[in-house]
């Protein structure tokens, strides 16, 4: 199959781009580098030392297969992207492209303005460009579970859709699950669904979204053929998700920084199991029916037990720090995982790959820490 990966230079573009090619599918990344250039910016880095795109294309190309390349900003460059969607004919596209960080959108308001131009409009760009090219083109969107907030308001969170009953008539129907974006980031999550909504109904594109949990880990099977090809792993405190965060902070001897209360429920997910549900989506796809939703989740977990059980296998300390965030300071969480489960989806475990991620990633590069980039430096308020 032929498949575009926009944003596949990133944290999940890349190793999802590095499986699919081993795979045997003809990929093309369409990326314009931006989260390299926000990294510059903020004067942060990588945990793990990541070589310059075209280092990693060559190498990839050698040991797995060709891969192509090309630098679009999609959100500002609609025509060079059309072209290039037009020129290499592809079955699926993948959308990454988007800035993925929620403190990173809360921290003044250019970057709350480049958020929402940037995803907003790469979103709709896409859409716009299948319509003009190919309408079965299938898209694959990476949303967030942020979409539908923290809370268990209705019961257990189902996959996107939500059955009620109309008191007034007393009638049943299925709506969209109500939403309850928790930062600008989760807010373009939000309005990308309404457009993808809308592209569906109105063109009939297939179009799956896969509202994803915090994603930790580093590596997988292909990152792992050459260190040229190692993934990228976040600790700053606008970027760094936070079990990769405290898998950091405890190599390094640095308390682990629960924010607020640590009653706050998060749903998981391994690297890994990312790029594994990105392939069952590719493979599952239904042409001209409603949006697919996968709730793309291994499991929830509470922040305070998440830090006790990364103490119990390091003997870390852990200290609680005023919450940057505005969020709810305890909260249950149950959600259906069920769809990608029936396709086939293995879950790995925070409590059976936890001590692999410290000693065969943090501890390895540990010297590479910028101390002033671990503390919060974005606030809601």
């Amino acid at each position: 199959m032929k498949i575009i990966v926009m944003g596949g230079d990133g944290f999940c573009g890349w190793p999802t781009t590095l499986h699919l090619a081993k795979k045997g599918h003809q990929v093309l990344i369409i990326d314009s580098l931006a989260r390299r250039g926000i990294d510059e910016k903020l004067g942060t880095n990588s945990l793990t030392p990541i070589t310059d795109i075209y280092t990693r294309i060559k190498v990839a190309s050698k040991l797995i297969t060709k891969i192509d390349f090309v630098n679009i900003d999609i959100a500002s460059e609609y025509e060079k992207l059309k072209l290039t969607i037009k020129k290499f004919e592809p079955e699926a596209i993948i959308h990454f492209a988007e800035q993925r960080s929620a403190p990173y959108s809360m921290k003044n308001e250019q970057t709350r303005n480049y958020t929402i131009n940037n995803n907003i409009t790469a979103t709709h760009n896409i859409c716009s460009a299948i319509v003009e090219i190919n309408k079965d083109i299938s898209l694959i969107h990476l949303g967030t579970m942020g979409v539908y907030g923290y809370n268990d308001r209705f019961g257990k969170i189902p996959e996107g859709y939500l059955d009620i009953k109309v008191l007034e008539t007393n009638k049943r129907s299925k709506i969209i699950y109500p939403s309850d974006p928790g930062s600008i980031y989760h807010l373009t999550k939000v309005l990308d669904h309404d457009i993808l909504q809308y592209y569906n109904k109105n063109w009939g594109i297939n179009i799956t979204d896969l509202h994803q949990g915090v994603v930790w880990g580093t590596e997988t099977p292909e990152t792992k053929l050459d260190n040229r090809l190692c993934n990228r792993f976040d600790y700053c405190g606008d970027y760094g998700t936070v079990v990769n965060r405290f898998l950091m902070q405890a190599e390094i001897g640095y308390p682990l920084t629960i924010y607020g209360t640590g009653g706050q429920t998060r749903a998981m997910i391994h690297i890994e199991d990312t790029v594994k549900c990105i392939e069952i989506a590719i493979n599952n796809k239904d042409i001209n029916k409603d949006i697919k939703i996968y709730n793309q989740i291994s499991e929830t977990i509470n922040l305070k037990r998440l830090a006790n059980t990364i103490k119990d296998i390091t003997n870390c300390q852990i200290q609680y720090i005023p919450n940057p965030r505005n969020e709810l300071s305890d909260n249950a969480l149950e959600v259906s995982n069920e769809g990608l489960l029936s396709l086939g989806f293995e879950p790995i475990l925070l409590k059976n790959s936890l001590c692999d991620e410290i000693c065969n990633v943090v501890s390895r590069y540990k010297n590479r820490v910028n101390l002033e980039t671990i503390m919060p430096s974005s606030y809601w308020k």
